[in-house]
């Protein structure tokens, strides 16, 4: 009895180690796969938020590439505009930077618009209409900031006959050089013109490109260039008013020294800094800031600023002058019409330069610059008068004007410490000016102290076409 239940004790126990190492057995092999079904799940995550982030980036490329392809469609719908007028949009191309163009094609309807316009029209039909120009600002221009409440401003073209692509660049330039916020308007004043892509082209363009922000004012009858400037005050509706020539290229940052200037003191008028495009090439050609002063013709001339302004050594003060050029000035518009605005009886330009500075203070800004493009000289143009050097200064004297014009009795000299005009008025700012008398429906002009506002003014650069 004894033996056999030892042999059953020994059974018991070898059952009991067979089950215990079957029983390890089995968990070790349920504890490997646990571990490797977490291994698979923590990879399965991994993988998933790879494919999720890789997913991301692929939706942000495609809603890039969407972006991208929108605005490429529209740029080519606005570029559109332009093509079925044989002009061209965008950046690129001939002239860019200002510089000289030439084309190689030029024949016998190159030489034909030279002498319907005055200047290379067929080359600016080339040059796009958002053509970069160098910018001529003093450093210290550059470095200005401004106030953030500055009034609005109404820009104002004339035209009569300009080439379309002329007129249209002055659009696209004062559109992409000044802020959103204060150009109210653009506002094309046509005399009258009889060409014919003047019409239709110009305003089924504008009306598409810039609906809204660029109105069209037509004369009726010719009616000259000073009463085509006062249809397009009329038609303005912003505090400050520009007038320009239908044919400049504006210069980054133009509008907000001027307007600071006039922000100041509203009995400010701003003349913006002049460059040249020759007429030719249309090549940016920089000119030095100066005063404006007239000779016995009664042009307008530059003169050698005032010496005072020299010894300052400050290219970005303003520049105080006698007389003004009307193709590129800046001015409020309720206190122009205080003044009386221009002479309607005055039938051609260049009367307006002496005028209105018999009767304001006129300041010229070189940090605003525009641009004037030049024309051929020829008699019903462009005329140039000289003024007799005398030492440090150049000396204008102010003739009698017949008619209905102003009579001026008075000289002005600018001289090496300042601008002098002989006359029976004198202002504060120790500009001396005469009385001048206009007959009928003239003005009576009570004084002229005029100024060139330069660094903290605008510099626009502009030139004479």
């Amino acid at each position: 009895m004894a033996v056999a239940r030892k042999i059953r004790t020994l059974l018991t126990v070898n059952i009991l180690v067979f089950v215990g190492i079957v029983l390890f057995s089995v968990y070790c092999r349920l504890q490997g796969r646990s571990q490797e079904l977490v291994r698979i799940v923590s990879g399965d995550r991994r993988v998933r938020s790879r494919h999720a982030k890789v997913g991301a980036l692929g939706d942000r490329e495609a809603i890039l590439q969407r972006l991208d392809h929108l605005e490429e469609v529209v740029y080519n719908q606005l570029n559109g505009l332009a093509k079925p007028i044989g002009l061209v949009e965008g950046p690129g191309g001939l002239g860019q930077g200002g510089l000289a163009a030439t084309l190689r094609d030029d024949g016998q309807e190159a030489e034909g618009k030279y002498e319907e316009y005055g200047y290379n029209a067929q080359l600016s039909d080339r040059i796009s209409l958002d053509r970069s120009i160098p910018d001529y600002r003093p450093r210290k221009c550059r470095q200005m900031s401004y106030a953030q409440d500055l009034p609005q401003v109404s820009v104002v073209f004339i035209f009569v006959n300009e080439a379309l692509s002329v007129i249209l660049r002055s659009v696209h330039s004062v559109v992409n050089h000044t802020p959103s916020q204060l150009l109210k308007e653009v506002i094309l004043v046509d005399d009258n013109s009889d060409n014919v892509e003047l019409k239709f082209n110009l305003d089924q363009y504008v009306n598409k490109r810039y609906p809204g922000l660029v109105k069209i004012v037509r004369n009726s009858r010719r009616e000259g260039l000073i009463r085509a400037r006062l249809q397009g005050w009329k038609a303005a509706t912003a505090p400050v008013v520009g007038f320009f020539d239908a044919h400049v290229e504006f210069n980054t940052g133009w509008a907000e020294p001027a307007l600071s200037r006039i922000r100041e003191d509203r009995r400010r008028i701003v003349l913006p800094a002049i460059d040249n495009i020759k007429y030719s090439t249309f090549e940016v050609q920089q000119y030095a800031n100066a005063a404006h002063g007239y000779n016995w013709g009664l042009w307008c001339m530059y003169i050698i600023p005032p010496q005072d302004w020299l010894d300052r050594g400050d290219e970005s003060a303003p520049i105080r002058t006698p007389a003004m050029i009307g193709c590129s000035f800046v001015v409020d518009r309720e206190y122009f019409g205080d003044i009386g605005l221009l002479d309607p009886g005055m039938e051609v330009y260049g009367g307006e330069n002496v005028e209105l500075g018999m009767r304001v203070s006129v300041v010229t800004v070189s940090g605003d610059r525009v641009r004037l493009s030049e024309a051929v000289a020829s008699e019903d143009r462009v005329r140039a008068n000289a003024a007799a050097v005398s030492g440090d200064g150049v000396r204008v004297s102010a003739a009698a004007a017949s008619g209905d014009g102003v009579r001026a009795k008075s000289a002005a000299a600018a001289s090496g410490d300042g601008v002098r005009v002989s006359a029976a008025a004198v202002s504060r700012d120790g500009v001396r000016v005469s009385k001048a008398a206009a007959s009928g429906d003239g003005v009576r002009a009570k004084r002229a102290s005029a100024a060139v506002a330069s660094g903290d003014g605008v510099k626009a650069s502009a030139t004479t076409v």
